[in-house]
């Protein structure tokens, strides 16, 4: 059925605006909770990210606006500078037709001082980390007297971040009569607690996920002692040979540990995990998703908000201490119609976990054989890509294309042997084929860019 914005009563601009911008139908976390959100009642709604949520609450916001009251009215509290960024790049883009609409993010990692100053001369909505918004606050130079609407997306990772205090400290500092919409993947006791806090007779809204589990295949192994889990690891990376698997451990140590021993045995791992600087962070994504390191180890905390496209296999390395956890875990793989692959390991002493998720699944567990030990004995698959780091990116006006004709111009690589192209502030990453990697770097070394000589390295 087709579930069309003009069903809302949205103003005329914003629904003309959806239309340029292609939103032809509601997704069914819009559809379930955009008539309450517009109605003013507080909202809770679990979806994924990927589901539409921001359009969710940003229509409502801009609904309600009042362009000519030159003050913050809204507050999207979001766990990570990068979601912060992209809420407040999906605003801009709803609020096209609507002028001097003035949309501001206050994120940490970023200087203090020019926030500030930003704030002086007045924004209508504010997304943001709880850490710099609390500061903000505590520094009194965010005026919280005219919100009417607090945003929390992605409140459980959020919590599992360690913001909770934080939260309620910026909730203490904003007006009682507001409406509050908080959006999260899982639903958890602690997201209940929260929710109870701060809301005031809620909507429920839940979505089932866009894939359903018929389009993931779960394999189960029991490789009995915990000493073996490696080994079991390692058999059925040697036997599925992905170009691309996320692995999920239970903590930050563990994820660096198991990567360490992934590479030390050939094979291209990397560890995904909160203790990373941002730019430690966009590198790893960056390569996981060129296709350059064939395996993410991530914790779940890291991996959420993580959206890889075609994700050939998910491995639970170890069991999700929750059910819903774990399906959140596997839905990762099997996207947009394609078949997904979810393997998940268990030690003789984890029986109990799988007994859980079976009641949680409602259908019956069978383990299967691990891979044949010989394939231990088989040399480490490459992944099809390398990485070529620039020192120079958007703040030296390198562009993509700069890249791309430096790279395929006289005597150079094919354009089919580059891949993925990403520039950030200070440096930029060109993926390509790997039987290419070394005449790509001697291009970049040899040759210019924008006139100017920068200097490269092969990463992977």
């Amino acid at each position: 059925m087709n579930f069309s914005f003009d069903r809302l009563q949205l103003d005329e601009d914003l629904l003309n605006n959806l239309q340029t911008l292609g939103y032809q139908s509601m997704t069914p976390i819009q559809k379930s909770s955009l008539p309450p959100v517009l109605k003013g009642a507080d909202v809770i709604a679990q979806a994924k990210t990927g589901s539409g949520k921001t359009a969710a609450f940003g229509l409502g916001l801009l609904q309600k606006l009042e362009v000519k009251r030159y003050r913050v009215q809204s507050l999207v509290l979001c766990p990570t500078r990068e979601l912060a960024d992209q809420v407040a790049r999906e605003l801009r883009r709803l609020a096209r037709a609507r002028h001097n609409v003035k949309i501001l993010t206050l994120c940490g990692g970023m200087p203090f001082g020019p926030q500030v100053g930003s704030l002086e001369h007045g924004a209508h909505i504010v997304a943001g980390t709880p850490g710099r918004i609390e500061e903000h606050l505590r520094k009194r130079t965010l005026k919280t007297g005219e919100i009417n609407t607090l945003v929390l997306d992605e409140a459980d990772r959020m919590l599992d971040m360690g913001f909770q205090d934080s939260l309620d400290a910026i909730v203490s500092c904003l007006p009682r009569e507001r409406q509050t919409l908080l959006f999260s993947a899982t639903y958890p006791e602690q997201i209940q607690a929260l929710a109870k806090r701060v809301t005031i007779n809620p909507v429920m809204v839940k979505v089932e996920s866009t894939h359903d589990a018929k389009s993931i295949r779960q394999h189960f192994y029991n490789f009995g002692q915990s000493k073996h889990r490696m080994t079991a690891l390692r058999l059925l990376l040697l036997k599925l040979r992905p170009t691309s698997a996320l692995v999920f451990c239970n903590t930050k140590r563990e994820s660096d540990e198991v990567a360490d021993e992934l590479r030390s045995h050939g094979l291209e791992a990397l560890a995904l995990h909160g203790d990373l600087e941002q730019r430690e962070r966009d590198q790893v994504l960056v390569r996981f998703a060129n296709r350059s390191v064939s395996v993410l180890v991530a914790t779940d905390v890291a991996a959420r908000g993580l959206d890889i496209e075609s994700l050939d296999a998910v491995i639970n390395y170890h069991m999700a201490r929750d059910p819903e956890v774990h399906v959140h875990r596997i839905g990762r793989t099997g996207r947009a119609g394609s078949k997904g692959l979810a393997c998940t390991l268990f030690s003789e002493k984890e029986h109990y976990k799988v007994e859980r998720l079976e009641n949680y699944l409602d259908q019956s567990i069978e383990p299967e054989k691990l891979p044949p030990f010989s394939l231990l004995e088989k040399p480490a698959y490459k992944p099809p890509m390398a990485t070529l780091q620039i020192d120079g990116g958007r703040k030296q006006k390198v562009r993509p294309g700069d890249l791309l004709g430096a790279l395929t111009g006289e005597n150079g690589i094919a354009g089919k042997q580059v891949g993925k192209i990403n520039v950030f502030d200070q440096c930029a990453y060109v993926a390509v084929s790997r039987d290419a990697a070394r005449h790509a770097l001697r291009k970049l070394r040899d040759g210019k860019i924008k006139g100017r000589s920068f200097r490269a390295r092969r990463i992977s």
